[in-house]
């Protein structure tokens, strides 16, 4: 295994999620808020499952976004 592409790999991977979900989050925010099903002062609970078949890795995150 070549550690610093292993690395790499994993960064862009984490990276691309990371961004993709936060668009995600805010989008789905804003329609909330303006279709009157959240206030924005709010807190919203959020999971996170990660899963890796070739590696028979499946983990769950658990957090809370607050709004303000």
């Amino acid at each position: 295994m070549n550690e610093e592409t292993f690395n790499l790999s994993i960064r862009k991977f984490l990276k691309m999620v990371g961004v993709n979900s936060q668009r995600a989050i805010e989008q789905a925010v804003e329609k909330a808020i303006a279709d009157g099903s959240i206030t924005g002062t709010e807190s919203v609970f959020a999971k996170v499952t990660l899963e890796v078949a070739g590696l028979k890795l499946n983990v769950t995150f658990d957090g809370e976004i607050k709004l303000q």
